[in-house]
């Protein structure tokens, strides 16, 4: 569907302003799709995203100012995200042993297990449902652009 017909709207000041609008649209639109998935998993965007940043460094603990640099969302409260996944038993919060300041946070085999439930229906996930949207080269020049906005 075309962004004019979505927001009911034909003119626009400039490309650029139709442009930033249709990004800031598509990105909500696949951040919905996206909650709606994992939402039958048990799971906020947020949250996935903490549990695929500690797989990705499992079995190496993580701080939380480390998770929080790495997360998508950075305004994000990663304390109360970390908290409830932990409450669901799939992550876990060790002191320290070298540094009782420290609070080191692991994934749990619970929480392995859900990525890996959820890596099995990855075809069902609306991000990966792009692929048959966009070719590879289309999804190349893409990043390439979105790169060159944020850069």
């Amino acid at each position: 569907m075309s962004l004019e017909t979505e927001i009911k709207q034909t003119r626009f000041q400039s490309e650029h302003q139709k442009a930033a609008i249709n990004v800031l649209l598509t990105g909500n639109w696949l951040y919905n799709q996206n909650a709606l998935f994992l939402k039958q998993h048990g799971l906020t965007p947020e949250q996935f995203n903490v549990l695929r940043i500690l797989r990705g460094n499992h079995p190496k603990p993580m701080m939380l100012l480390e998770i929080t640099e790495r997360m998508i969302d950075k305004s994000s409260n990663c304390t109360r995200l970390v908290e409830k996944l932990r409450q669901k038993g799939w992550v876990k919060r060790e002191i320290c042993a070298t540094n009782r300041r420290q609070v080191d946070i692991f994934i749990t085999p619970k929480g392995l297990a859900v990525l890996t439930k959820i890596d099995a229906a990855i075809s069902q996930n609306p991000l990966q449902q792009l692929q048959t949207r966009l070719t590879k080269t289309e999804a190349s020049e893409l990043n390439k652009l979105l790169d060159k906005i944020r850069g």
